[in-house]
């Protein structure tokens, strides 16, 4: 069982920079596959990256890749998404989830923390 709890968000202007931080708690975060969401208003849910359990090979999606970075401390059990290069279509609710070894889909999600980007 995990909980998660972003924060970060904030108001930031085209071309800035944000670092959104997800803490987590709960027992062996370590073994969790670890993503980050967002979703704008009007629109479905969308995937942006995930970093596994081993911190190998993080996969980004095109919307992002190039401009968000992931990591996680598995010692603090956080995970963080530098996003840089912010556009106004960044804008949006963004959510951690996690991911149990094995499973299917992502189990455990944050509350969510808005990101808006201002033109």
């Amino acid at each position: 069982q995990l909980e998660l709890e972003e924060f970060g968000g904030g108001l930031v202007q085209t071309g800035g920079s944000l670092r959104l931080s997800c803490s987590a708690s709960g027992l062996r975060f370590w073994s969790y596959d670890m993503a980050w969401f967002r979703q704008a208003p009007g629109k479905a849910r969308e995937f942006l990256v995930v970093i596994d359990r081993t911190l190998a090979n993080p996969y980004y999606a095109d919307s992002v890749r190039g401009r968000f970075t992931i990591s996680r401390d598995n010692a603090k059990a956080m995970v963080y998404l530098q996003m840089t290069n912010l556009k106004p279509d960044d804008t949006a609710v963004y959510y951690c989830a996690a991911r149990a070894q094995g499973g299917s889909g992502y189990a455990y999600w944050g509350q969510g923390t808005q990101v808006t980007v201002s033109s």
